[in-house]
């Protein structure tokens, strides 16, 4: 009876007033943009995906009242915020039964419902729908697990699987930061005083452009159509106004409004509303007619909406959100992407990093015409390291270069092509070059950028450390620094946002989504720390054609509820001796199974000397069929998320690490990452490969596991047991869907799998010999004829 009044109490000194509004109105947008009238009757209309984004809503608020964190949880948990927690990722994925969560729903559209009945359903919800928390295993070296974008492999990306993952990536979208402006803008030459001239010839005159009532010929209604008309009008007229200002650098840009059709460059065929393009194409002679533009060509994408009431992460943010990520997986030198939305007449710019997604506050363009004027011209005139790119990238001459110092020196490395690159925002975001020394062409290099939290272990260390120790078969060290731009360490928040602070933001909550507060002190090298290092609208899910796989090396932030230490990223550099081509390039199924032999020996190498790899994937393991490349035949690469096995604690920073496709059961299930793990992972590596290329590593695409991609923790480790568990299940799948180039590797690949998961299941204790176990089924089956007889 206490506790029952205590929370009672607690309801009433915490009312959700006019709390779900925003919530309401996104069923309203939903329900627009389906078709349907706008009742309770509209949730059996809508489909899986509007219901889905309709609850995640609803959750997103419930979390944000005081009460949720106030009342007591519905088990064990601390409190109903955990439990709700648990029920938005329940939500979130593919197997969850949404007429669960409907009576809340239908409850929380009504605007005149009861608070105490609010709760008693999300009570029952969380009750019903969310099972109770699985323990974990405890370990300094075992970390959470956050899903990000840049673990689909061979997927087709719709979007109803990619933006669940890409809310989860992306965390909290912090909007209404006061000096974002001034920030991204405020080195704009001679924007200032051309915005005010600008302006005032607006407002000037007998029919000004503005006036009273704002943007003279602005659309009522503010459609999609009518606005995108409204600004080609308008750009060109405040071009004029600019008169010489800056002149050469609008001339490259355009505005580009074609929200019908799809930009080349992406995985799904993605469309963007609005944005400014590269105009550098009209003495093209490949332009023509049919020219279409890429997303390698976007320079700062846009959204918009009619109703003002869409200017909120489940509409606009993430719309935009997911430009933002296709414009990183476009650019390989691309730090920040600047953009902005439009909902009706409001206004926020945006700026998404390797942390997520940062806004300006919002501002009318009818009342602040200033500002948009301010706006579009800083758009426009912005160069290249304002929009977001690497200056340390020069081009001349035709050639793209990087300059290293090494050994009291300065080299110049020449980029010969991009070997990899992540399609994701939020993470290390690792981009790979093939390079060479200037004086050394016939010498390939390989440079590797990633933003790291400062709290890990550097590559560049352990990589230095691996090659001192004559490890085989792992990529050899030759370089590693700081990247340095504008003479400072690059880092996401004193150099990307120049020292903005995220708890200035108007929807910040402390405790959310911060870091341990172990960080290392501002210039203080960290034990083990190299010396050397340099200082100090829904666009069509259609598919297109897939990708090569993903790589998926997941690192996440510590969330660490009261603290007070934000989170932070270093851009680093780590130049590598070594190039190949990813394993399941392979040549042939011989060559193929050699290099998986190789980059075992390496693994096993790579142990014996106290380092833990923990992300073996098809992008990390290499091969070198090229008899003029001096790097060995095949070889391990990617030391970001290795670990030394002996360290005495964890680093601070959390990852759990590997590809979805590829993640050994175990680890799904929370197990603290072996060597036995890994081990693992290389099978699910060969299994991929073989479903999913032919000769050469021709990609067939997606071939029914596109929900590997996506699937929760627990199902994706119960999927996979499905596949390994029964020799004849497994014999009967295998001869169906492997293609017909690796049929003839069907028993080789049934021998792997009874020697990794005994019996049909999976290893409950090291076993040392399994290498060798390994190694040896592998050098077998090179002897097989079927194998030799490639076809």
């Amino acid at each position: 009876m206490a506790d029952q009044q205590s929370r009672l109490k607690i309801i009433n000194d915490n009312s959700i007033g006019k709390g779900l509004d925003a919530f309401r109105t996104s069923f309203t947008s939903i329900c627009e943009g389906a078709g349907v009238s706008c009742n309770p009757d509209a949730l059996e209309q809508l489909g899986q995906e509007d219901l889905q984004d309709l609850a995640l809503n609803l959750l997103s608020a419930l979390q944000s009242f005081q009460a949720s964190r106030l009342l007591p949880s519905s088990g064990s948990g601390k409190s109903l915020f955990r439990d709700l927690l648990r029920l938005n990722s329940a939500v979130d994925s593919n197997d969850f039964d949404l007429d669960r969560i409907k009576p809340l729903l239908i409850l929380a559209l009504d605007g005149h419902s009861d608070d105490t009945l609010i709760w008693k359903h999300v009570y029952d919800a969380v009750t019903e729908s969310t099972p109770p928390p699985r323990p974990v295993a405890s370990s300094l070296q075992q970390t959470p697990l956050l899903r990000t974008t840049s673990g689909f492999a061979n997927s087709s990306e719709y979007r109803q699987d990619v933006d669940p993952v890409l809310r989860l990536e992306l965390g909290p979208l912090y909007v209404g930061l006061r000096r974002l402006r001034e920030t991204y803008f405020g080195g704009v030459a001679g924007l200032e005083a051309a915005s005010g001239t600008v302006f005032k010839k607006c407002v000037d005159g007998s029919n000004p452009l503005f006036g009273s009532e704002g943007w003279s010929e602005w659309p009522a209604g503010a459609k999609e159509e009518n606005v995108l008309a409204w600004f080609g009008d308008l750009i060109p007229k405040l071009e004029a106004f600019a008169g010489d200002y800056n002149s050469t650098s609008i001339s490259r840009r355009k505005l580009l409004t074609q929200p019908k059709t799809p930009l080349l460059g992406s995985t799904g065929k993605r469309s963007m509303d609005i944005g400014f393009v590269k105009d550098d194409f009209t003495n093209d002679p490949t332009a023509g007619k049919d020219f279409r533009y890429r997303w390698s060509h976007v320079l700062v994408p846009g959204e918009l909406k009619s109703n003002p009431s869409a200017d909120i992460p489940s509409i606009a943010w993430i719309d935009l959100a997911t430009y933002a990520r296709e414009v990183f997986s476009a650019q390989d030198t691309r730090r920040f992407v600047l953009g902005f939305t439009l909902c009706g007449s409001l206004m926020r710019i945006w700026a998404f990093d390797r942390l997520g997604g940062i806004a300006s506050e919002q501002f009318d363009i009818n009342k602040d015409g200033l500002q948009f004027v301010s706006t579009v011209l800083g758009f426009l005139w912005m160069n290249e390291e304002e929009l977001g790119f690497d200056p340390t990238f020069i081009t001349a001459n035709g050639q793209r270069f990087i300059k290293i110092k090494r050994n009291g020196s300065t080299e110049r490395l020449v980029i010969d092509e991009v070997m990899k690159q992540s399609r994701y925002i939020v993470g290390r975001a690792t981009t790979c070059w093939k390079a060479h020394r200037e004086e050394d062409p016939q010498k390939p290099l390989v440079i590797k950028d990633s933003w790291q939290y400062p709290e890990r272990d550097e590559e560049g260390d352990l990589l230095r450390e691996a090659t001192g120790k004559g490890v085989v078969k792992v990529a050899r060290y030759y370089h590693h620094e700081t990247v340095q731009v504008n003479g400072m360490d690059d880092d996401i928040r004193s150099n990307v946002r120049k020292g903005l602070d995220i708890t200035r933001a108007t929807n910040y909550r402390p405790g959310w989504w911060v870091a341990s507060p172990i960080t290392s002190a501002a210039g203080a090298p960290r034990k083990g720390q190299s010396s050397s290092a340099t200082g100090t609208k829904r666009s069509s899910s259609q598919a297109g054609a897939p990708l090569p796989p993903s790589k998926r090396s997941r690192s996440t932030s510590p969330i660490k509820a009261g603290s007070d230490v934000l989170f932070n990223r270093v851009h680093r550099r780590v130049i590598l001796r070594d190039y190949g081509k990813p394993i399941y390039e392979a040549s042939s199924r011989a060559a193929l199974l050699a290099a998986l032999e190789g980059c075992i020996e390496g693994h096993e190498s790579l142990h014996m000397a106290g380092l833990l790899h923990r992300d073996i994937s098809i992008n990390n393991l290499m091969i070198n069929e090229d008899d003029d490349n001096p790097s060995p035949p095949s070889f391990l690469i990617d030391l970001d998320l290795a670990i030394r096995v002996q360290r005495e604690g964890a680093s601070g920073a959390q990852g759990m690490t590997g590809t979805r496709a590829f993640m050994a059961i175990g680890v799904l299930l929370g197990e603290p990452h072996s060597f036995m793990h890994d081990l693992e992972s290389f099978f699910w590596v060969l299994f991929w490969t073989c479903i999913h290329y032919n000769a050469q590593g021709k990609d067939i695409g997606p071939m029914g596991f596109d929900n590997w991609n996506y699937e929760s923790d627990d199902g994706l480790a119960e999927k996979k047991k499905g596949v390994i568990n029964d020799e004849e299940d497994f014999l009967r799948k295998a001869e169906k869907i492997f293609t017909p180039h690796y049929r003839p590797l069907t028993k080789w690949v049934n021998r792997l799998r009874r020697t990794v998961f005994p019996n049909g299941t999976r290893w409950k204790r090291p076993e040392p010999e399994l290498y060798s176990s390994m190694k040896k089924i592998l050098r077998d089956a090179r002897k097989d004829p079927e194998v030799l007889a490639d076809r």
